[in-house]
């Protein structure tokens, strides 16, 4: 039988740079699709989504004519696009991992441009065309922004005196012998809907669920659940050490005289806190990572 219209969200993935960490995250929380190169209709694990894998430059414009519910895509790409839409969550991962993405004017190491001021009458070449014309018209410059079809970094000095690219390290820049000359904005990735199919209370709910337990997942990336066995007569010692989310779990074992304690932590904690857990008298300590975090 088919499915009624309205129980069905019409739902874009990104397709380039921010694929994989997507379809990684959204396969934790809850979301696996699986996509082939052959087809930009991945199928889902979900019957409730109907998703289509667009670039996700493209996503903006989609979400906000109708032709998506809703999408993810960077919020960078939301501005570059000029549309409206619902945000309906905001995520601090990127294409190589949790953490935003930076767009910046860069220029060559060697150039005597000192501030934004000095872009004054030069060539920037960049892909984000739009955004890097809001900024300049911000700071009372007037400058030749032209589109960039890739490679940007590449443009100078030959063809541009400064490019506007992304970063999350600055690494790739001062390979290409670059620095940074100021910042454009901090980007976050996105989940945004279309303003009227928000209107209607199932498709808000439903993408409502999905930016949850995304977030979640994105939650859990750097947390672990740890358990352990305490004798009693240690516990207090061992609550302690223990940082936690809330409260840690405390559970009664066969014997009485022994009690089992599970916590959530930062994983980055655990080389530091279990051998004191175990100086303090835990045993049997297992480490286990999570799927989502819920608060």
């Amino acid at each position: 039988m088919k499915r009624a219209e309205t129980t069905v969200l019409k739902f874009g993935l990104p397709a380039g740079s921010l694929k994989d960490m997507t379809l990684a995250l959204l396969k934790k929380a809850g979301y696996p699709f699986v996509v082939s190169s052959r087809s930009y209709v991945p199928r889902s694990g979900d019957p409730e989504i109907s998703p289509r894998m667009y670039r996700a430059q493209e996503i903006p414009r989609y979400v906000a004519d109708g032709h998506l519910d809703a999408g993810i895509t960077g919020e960078d790409l939301v501005v570059e696009a000029g549309v409206r839409v619902d945000e309906v969550a905001r995520f601090a991962y990127a294409r190589a991992g949790l953490g935003r993405v930076r767009w910046v004017v860069a220029v060559p190491v060697d150039s005597p441009m000192k501030t934004v001021r000095d872009l004054e009458g030069k060539r920037i070449a960049t892909e984000v065309v739009n955004l890097t014309r809001g900024f300049l018209k911000s700071k009372g410059v007037r400058a030749e922004v032209e589109f960039s079809w890739g490679a940007t970094e590449a443009k100078v000095p030959e063809l541009a005196d400064a490019v506007v690219e992304t970063t999350e390290t600055g690494s790739s820049l001062a390979a290409n012998g670059l620095r940074i000359l100021a910042e454009i904005m901090t980007s976050d990735t996105v989940l945004v809907a279309n303003i009227g199919a928000m209107k209607d209370k199932w498709k808000r709910a439903k993408a409502g669920e999905i930016a949850s337990l995304l977030k979640g997942a994105i939650a859990a990336e750097t947390m672990v659940g740890l358990k352990m066995n305490v004798p009693r007569s240690r516990l207090r010692k061992v609550l302690a050490i223990l940082p936690a989310m809330k409260r840690p779990t405390i559970s009664s074992l066969s014997d009485p005289k022994w009690a089992s304690v599970e916590t959530v932590i930062e994983e980055s904690d655990v080389r530091r806190l279990v051998p004191r857990l175990k100086e303090a008298g835990a045993e049997g300590l297992v480490e286990y990572p999570l799927n989502k975090v819920i608060p």
